[in-house]
Protein backbone atom coordinates (compact mmCIF):
# COMPACT_ATOMS: atom_id res chain seq x y z
CA UNK A 1 0.00 0.00 0.00
CA UNK A 2 1.10 3.29 -0.96
CA UNK A 3 0.55 6.34 2.15
CA UNK A 4 0.43 10.12 2.23
CA UNK A 5 0.05 12.72 5.30
CA UNK A 6 -3.53 14.08 5.42
CA UNK A 7 -2.53 17.84 4.71
CA UNK A 8 -1.17 19.76 7.35
CA UNK A 9 -2.70 17.25 9.88
CA UNK A 10 -0.15 14.93 10.59
CA UNK A 11 -2.22 11.88 10.33
CA UNK A 12 -0.73 9.17 7.68
CA UNK A 13 -3.37 8.09 5.13
CA UNK A 14 -3.40 5.84 2.48
CA UNK A 15 -3.87 6.16 -1.30
CA UNK A 16 -7.38 5.18 -0.42
CA UNK A 17 -10.41 5.66 1.69
CA UNK A 18 -13.56 2.85 2.39
CA UNK A 19 -16.79 4.58 2.05
CA UNK A 20 -19.02 3.42 4.50
CA UNK A 21 -22.09 4.70 2.62
CA UNK A 22 -22.91 0.49 1.64
CA UNK A 23 -22.80 -0.06 5.37
CA UNK A 24 -25.90 -0.42 7.08
CA UNK A 25 -29.33 -1.61 7.46
CA UNK A 26 -32.31 -0.65 5.25
CA UNK A 27 -34.59 1.79 5.47
CA UNK A 28 -37.42 2.39 3.29
CA UNK A 29 -36.29 6.14 2.60
CA UNK A 30 -32.62 5.67 1.97
CA UNK A 31 -30.28 3.39 0.11
CA UNK A 32 -31.25 0.22 -0.83
CA UNK A 33 -27.63 -0.90 -1.97
CA UNK A 34 -26.22 -1.27 1.80
CA UNK A 35 -24.64 -4.64 3.20
CA UNK A 36 -24.83 -5.83 6.60
CA UNK A 37 -22.66 -5.85 9.90
CA UNK A 38 -21.33 -9.71 9.05
CA UNK A 39 -20.79 -8.50 5.45
CA UNK A 40 -19.20 -4.71 6.45
CA UNK A 41 -17.14 -6.61 8.54
CA UNK A 42 -15.20 -8.84 5.87
CA UNK A 43 -15.06 -5.82 3.75
CA UNK A 44 -13.34 -3.86 6.04
CA UNK A 45 -11.54 -7.07 7.44
CA UNK A 46 -10.05 -7.40 3.66
CA UNK A 47 -9.22 -3.36 3.42
CA UNK A 48 -7.29 -3.37 6.82
CA UNK A 49 -5.17 -6.96 5.63
CA UNK A 50 -4.51 -4.80 2.19
CA UNK A 51 -3.38 -2.24 4.28
CA UNK A 52 -6.44 0.57 3.70
CA UNK A 53 -6.86 1.86 6.87
CA UNK A 54 -9.14 4.84 6.40
CA UNK A 55 -12.61 4.92 6.68
CA UNK A 56 -15.14 7.43 5.99
CA UNK A 57 -18.68 7.42 7.38
CA UNK A 58 -20.97 10.02 8.16
CA UNK A 59 -23.91 10.43 11.24
CA UNK A 60 -26.77 10.13 8.64
CA UNK A 61 -25.62 7.19 6.67
CA UNK A 62 -28.03 4.45 7.18
CA UNK A 63 -29.54 6.95 9.33
CA UNK A 64 -26.31 6.02 11.80
CA UNK A 65 -26.33 2.36 11.37
CA UNK A 66 -23.27 2.24 9.17
CA UNK A 67 -21.17 4.13 12.18
CA UNK A 68 -22.43 1.06 14.42
CA UNK A 69 -21.34 -1.64 11.78
CA UNK A 70 -18.12 -0.32 11.66
CA UNK A 71 -17.62 0.17 14.89
CA UNK A 72 -18.68 -3.44 15.96
CA UNK A 73 -16.52 -4.56 13.25
CA UNK A 74 -13.35 -3.21 14.20
CA UNK A 75 -14.19 -4.28 17.94
CA UNK A 76 -15.00 -8.33 16.52
CA UNK A 77 -11.66 -7.55 14.44
CA UNK A 78 -9.68 -6.75 17.42
CA UNK A 79 -8.32 -3.86 15.45
CA UNK A 80 -6.19 -1.58 17.98
CA UNK A 81 -7.62 1.72 17.91
CA UNK A 82 -4.34 3.48 16.56
CA UNK A 83 -3.72 1.49 13.85
CA UNK A 84 -7.01 2.80 12.00
CA UNK A 85 -8.32 6.23 10.52
CA UNK A 86 -11.46 7.04 11.22
CA UNK A 87 -13.61 9.82 9.66
CA UNK A 88 -16.82 10.77 9.67
CA UNK A 89 -19.34 14.03 9.44
CA UNK A 90 -21.94 16.64 10.54
CA UNK A 91 -24.48 18.28 9.03
CA UNK A 92 -27.88 16.49 7.89
CA UNK A 93 -29.20 17.00 11.61
CA UNK A 94 -31.20 18.89 13.26
CA UNK A 95 -29.12 22.26 13.98
CA UNK A 96 -26.73 21.44 11.09
CA UNK A 97 -22.86 23.19 11.96
CA UNK A 98 -24.51 25.19 15.08
CA UNK A 99 -23.05 24.77 18.44
CA UNK A 100 -25.04 22.23 20.46
CA UNK A 101 -25.51 20.31 16.93
CA UNK A 102 -22.12 19.75 16.33
CA UNK A 103 -21.39 18.93 20.62
CA UNK A 104 -24.28 16.94 20.32
CA UNK A 105 -23.55 14.55 17.19
CA UNK A 106 -19.91 14.18 17.93
CA UNK A 107 -20.91 12.37 20.68
CA UNK A 108 -23.24 10.11 18.88
CA UNK A 109 -20.55 9.59 16.41
CA UNK A 110 -18.55 8.32 19.15
CA UNK A 111 -20.75 6.21 20.79
CA UNK A 112 -21.79 4.60 17.67
CA UNK A 113 -18.37 4.21 16.47
CA UNK A 114 -17.13 2.64 20.02
CA UNK A 115 -14.39 4.94 20.31
CA UNK A 116 -13.20 7.54 22.42
CA UNK A 117 -12.05 10.00 19.31
CA UNK A 118 -12.50 10.79 15.57
CA UNK A 119 -9.20 11.56 13.36
CA UNK A 120 -11.14 13.13 11.28
CA UNK A 121 -14.21 15.10 11.40
CA UNK A 122 -15.88 16.50 8.21
CA UNK A 123 -18.90 19.24 7.68
CA UNK A 124 -20.66 17.32 5.45
CA UNK A 125 -22.11 20.83 3.89
CA UNK A 126 -21.59 24.84 4.16
CA UNK A 127 -24.04 25.63 6.48
CA UNK A 128 -25.38 29.24 5.74
CA UNK A 129 -27.54 29.59 8.71
CA UNK A 130 -24.89 29.19 11.33
CA UNK A 131 -22.40 32.26 11.62
CA UNK A 132 -19.23 30.63 10.97
CA UNK A 133 -17.29 31.86 13.86
CA UNK A 134 -19.60 29.30 15.79
CA UNK A 135 -18.76 26.71 13.47
CA UNK A 136 -15.20 26.88 13.32
CA UNK A 137 -15.12 27.58 17.26
CA UNK A 138 -17.30 24.38 17.63
CA UNK A 139 -15.08 22.08 16.40
CA UNK A 140 -12.03 24.07 17.43
CA UNK A 141 -13.53 22.76 21.12
CA UNK A 142 -13.61 18.93 19.91
CA UNK A 143 -9.89 18.75 18.24
CA UNK A 144 -9.08 20.97 22.16
CA UNK A 145 -11.20 18.44 24.13
CA UNK A 146 -9.33 15.47 22.47
CA UNK A 147 -12.71 14.06 20.72
CA UNK A 148 -11.32 14.90 17.12
CA UNK A 149 -7.69 15.20 16.03
CA UNK A 150 -8.41 16.92 12.75
CA UNK A 151 -10.72 18.79 10.88
CA UNK A 152 -12.02 18.28 7.24
CA UNK A 153 -14.88 19.89 4.89
CA UNK A 154 -16.94 18.73 2.21
CA UNK A 155 -18.45 20.20 -0.91
CA UNK A 156 -18.80 23.58 -1.11
CA UNK A 157 -17.66 26.91 -3.18
CA UNK A 158 -14.36 28.03 -2.98
CA UNK A 159 -15.20 31.26 -1.52
CA UNK A 160 -17.21 29.72 1.40
CA UNK A 161 -14.08 27.54 2.41
CA UNK A 162 -11.71 29.96 2.46
CA UNK A 163 -13.71 32.23 4.46
CA UNK A 164 -14.24 29.74 7.21
CA UNK A 165 -10.04 29.50 6.96
CA UNK A 166 -9.64 32.94 6.85
CA UNK A 167 -12.33 32.39 10.38
CA UNK A 168 -10.12 29.63 11.98
CA UNK A 169 -6.59 31.72 11.39
CA UNK A 170 -7.96 34.92 12.87
CA UNK A 171 -8.84 33.13 16.08
CA UNK A 172 -6.42 31.34 16.27
CA UNK A 173 -8.46 28.04 15.72
CA UNK A 174 -7.89 25.01 13.49
CA UNK A 175 -7.68 24.80 9.96
CA UNK A 176 -9.77 21.84 7.79
CA UNK A 177 -6.99 19.76 6.90
CA UNK A 178 -9.05 17.96 4.09
CA UNK A 179 -12.00 18.13 1.01
CA UNK A 180 -14.00 15.43 0.21
CA UNK A 181 -15.21 17.11 -2.89
CA UNK A 182 -17.47 15.51 -5.77
CA UNK A 183 -14.85 15.22 -8.41
CA UNK A 184 -14.35 12.66 -11.22
CA UNK A 185 -13.67 12.28 -14.98
CA UNK A 186 -17.08 13.37 -15.31
CA UNK A 187 -17.53 16.34 -13.06
CA UNK A 188 -14.51 18.57 -13.07
CA UNK A 189 -15.88 21.55 -11.84
CA UNK A 190 -13.78 21.80 -8.43
CA UNK A 191 -10.74 22.80 -10.71
CA UNK A 192 -11.75 25.95 -11.31
CA UNK A 193 -11.49 27.32 -7.60
CA UNK A 194 -12.14 25.17 -4.87
CA UNK A 195 -9.10 22.65 -5.63
CA UNK A 196 -6.60 25.55 -6.06
CA UNK A 197 -7.88 27.25 -2.50
CA UNK A 198 -7.46 23.60 -1.02
CA UNK A 199 -3.95 23.67 -2.70
CA UNK A 200 -3.22 27.11 -0.86
CA UNK A 201 -3.90 25.91 2.55
CA UNK A 202 -2.02 22.84 1.74
CA UNK A 203 -4.97 20.57 2.63
CA UNK A 204 -5.40 16.87 1.24
CA UNK A 205 -8.32 15.81 -1.47
CA UNK A 206 -10.28 12.95 -0.60
CA UNK A 207 -12.96 13.01 -3.35
CA UNK A 208 -16.28 11.01 -3.25
CA UNK A 209 -17.62 9.27 -6.24
CA UNK A 210 -14.31 8.57 -8.17
CA UNK A 211 -16.09 6.71 -10.29
CA UNK A 212 -19.22 8.44 -10.76
CA UNK A 213 -21.58 6.25 -9.50
CA UNK A 214 -20.08 2.97 -11.42
CA UNK A 215 -20.99 5.86 -14.74
CA UNK A 216 -17.07 5.18 -15.30
CA UNK A 217 -16.95 1.38 -14.55
CA UNK A 218 -19.16 0.30 -17.52
CA UNK A 219 -19.05 1.01 -21.59
CA UNK A 220 -22.69 1.36 -21.28
CA UNK A 221 -24.91 4.52 -19.42
CA UNK A 222 -27.60 2.05 -17.63
CA UNK A 223 -26.70 -1.15 -15.08
CA UNK A 224 -29.33 -3.19 -13.66
CA UNK A 225 -27.66 -3.40 -10.37
CA UNK A 226 -29.37 -2.50 -7.36
CA UNK A 227 -28.15 0.82 -6.85
CA UNK A 228 -28.19 1.77 -10.26
CA UNK A 229 -32.29 0.94 -10.58
CA UNK A 230 -33.10 2.68 -7.03
CA UNK A 231 -30.76 5.43 -6.30
CA UNK A 232 -32.66 8.36 -7.33
CA UNK A 233 -30.05 10.73 -6.33
CA UNK A 234 -27.38 9.19 -8.36
CA UNK A 235 -30.16 9.74 -11.24
CA UNK A 236 -30.15 13.26 -10.51
CA UNK A 237 -26.10 13.54 -10.07
CA UNK A 238 -26.11 12.21 -13.92
CA UNK A 239 -28.74 11.64 -16.29
CA UNK A 240 -29.08 15.31 -17.18
CA UNK A 241 -25.46 15.43 -18.19
CA UNK A 242 -25.53 11.97 -19.80
CA UNK A 243 -25.13 13.55 -23.47
CA UNK A 244 -22.08 15.27 -23.00
CA UNK A 245 -20.79 12.83 -20.60
CA UNK A 246 -20.94 9.74 -22.29
CA UNK A 247 -18.10 10.49 -25.14
CA UNK A 248 -15.75 10.76 -21.69
CA UNK A 249 -17.24 6.99 -20.95
CA UNK A 250 -16.21 6.11 -24.18
CA UNK A 251 -12.68 7.08 -24.08
CA UNK A 252 -12.43 5.27 -20.71
CA UNK A 253 -13.56 1.88 -21.70
CA UNK A 254 -11.04 2.34 -25.17
CA UNK A 255 -8.20 3.28 -22.67
CA UNK A 256 -9.02 0.22 -20.49
CA UNK A 257 -9.01 -1.95 -23.34
CA UNK A 258 -5.82 -0.57 -24.73
CA UNK A 259 -4.20 -0.83 -21.58
CA UNK A 260 -5.58 -4.47 -20.60
CA UNK A 261 -7.08 -3.24 -17.49
CA UNK A 262 -10.94 -2.81 -16.15
CA UNK A 263 -12.35 0.42 -16.51
CA UNK A 264 -12.30 1.54 -13.08
CA UNK A 265 -8.99 1.40 -12.48
CA UNK A 266 -7.86 3.90 -15.19
CA UNK A 267 -10.80 6.18 -13.63
CA UNK A 268 -8.87 5.61 -10.50
CA UNK A 269 -5.36 6.15 -12.20
CA UNK A 270 -6.51 9.81 -12.94
CA UNK A 271 -7.02 11.12 -9.68
CA UNK A 272 -3.66 10.05 -8.68
CA UNK A 273 -2.00 11.59 -11.70
CA UNK A 274 -4.04 14.69 -10.96
CA UNK A 275 -2.65 14.92 -7.55
CA UNK A 276 -5.51 13.35 -5.53
CA UNK A 277 -4.28 12.21 -1.88
CA UNK A 278 -6.99 9.55 -1.45
CA UNK A 279 -9.97 8.93 -3.12
CA UNK A 280 -13.09 7.42 -1.71
CA UNK A 281 -14.34 4.19 -3.31
CA UNK A 282 -17.72 2.39 -1.57
CA UNK A 283 -17.15 -1.44 -1.65
CA UNK A 284 -19.95 -3.94 -1.21
CA UNK A 285 -17.66 -6.85 -0.66
CA UNK A 286 -13.99 -7.77 -0.23
CA UNK A 287 -13.30 -8.13 -4.37
CA UNK A 288 -14.02 -4.60 -4.70
CA UNK A 289 -11.36 -3.66 -1.90
CA UNK A 290 -8.67 -5.71 -4.21
CA UNK A 291 -9.65 -4.43 -7.10
CA UNK A 292 -9.68 -0.49 -5.45
CA UNK A 293 -5.90 -1.50 -4.39
CA UNK A 294 -4.80 -3.10 -7.92
CA UNK A 295 -5.44 0.43 -9.49
CA UNK A 296 -2.62 2.16 -7.95
CA UNK A 297 -0.48 0.13 -9.46
CA UNK A 298 -1.23 1.82 -12.82
CA UNK A 299 0.28 4.77 -14.35
CA UNK A 300 -1.53 7.05 -16.74
CA UNK A 301 0.82 9.34 -19.24
CA UNK A 302 0.59 12.47 -20.14
CA UNK A 303 -0.75 12.05 -23.35
CA UNK A 304 -3.26 9.46 -21.57
CA UNK A 305 -4.82 12.12 -19.34
CA UNK A 306 -5.10 15.22 -22.34
CA UNK A 307 -6.97 12.40 -23.92
CA UNK A 308 -9.28 11.15 -20.91
CA UNK A 309 -10.08 15.17 -20.63
CA UNK A 310 -10.08 16.57 -23.81
CA UNK A 311 -14.30 16.07 -24.41
CA UNK A 312 -15.23 17.43 -20.85
CA UNK A 313 -17.57 20.06 -21.42
CA UNK A 314 -19.02 22.78 -18.36
CA UNK A 315 -21.25 21.44 -16.11
CA UNK A 316 -23.74 22.79 -13.04
CA UNK A 317 -22.39 22.33 -9.76
CA UNK A 318 -23.98 19.28 -8.56
CA UNK A 319 -23.30 18.19 -4.99
CA UNK A 320 -23.01 21.69 -3.66
CA UNK A 321 -25.82 23.76 -1.65
CA UNK A 322 -26.68 26.98 -2.76
CA UNK A 323 -27.88 29.90 -1.08
CA UNK A 324 -31.38 29.57 0.05
CA UNK A 325 -33.53 31.56 -2.95
CA UNK A 326 -30.64 31.51 -4.84
CA UNK A 327 -30.76 28.66 -7.03
CA UNK A 328 -29.06 30.12 -10.44
CA UNK A 329 -27.34 27.21 -11.83
CA UNK A 330 -30.29 25.01 -12.66
CA UNK A 331 -28.10 21.70 -10.23
CA UNK A 332 -29.91 18.98 -8.68
CA UNK A 333 -30.71 19.01 -5.41
CA UNK A 334 -27.44 18.11 -3.28
CA UNK A 335 -26.99 14.37 -1.97
CA UNK A 336 -25.50 13.33 1.14
CA UNK A 337 -22.49 11.81 -0.28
Amino acid sequence: MQYTTLGTSGITIPRLCIGGMSFGEHFPDFHQWTIDQPATQEVLARALELGVNFIDTANTYAHGTSEEFIGQSLKNLGVKREDVVLASKVYFNDGKLGKQAIEREIDGTLERLDTDYLDLYIIHRFDYDTPAEETMEALDGLVKAGKVRALGASAMYGYQLHNLQVVADQNGWTRFSSMQNHYNLLHREDERELIPVCRQYGMALTPYSPLASGHLTRPTWDSDSARSTTDSTMKSKYDREREIDMPIVTRVAELAQRLDVPMADVALAWHWARGVEAPIVGCSKPSRVDDAVRALELELSDEDLAWLEEPYQPHAPVGLLPRPGHNTMGGPAPSKD
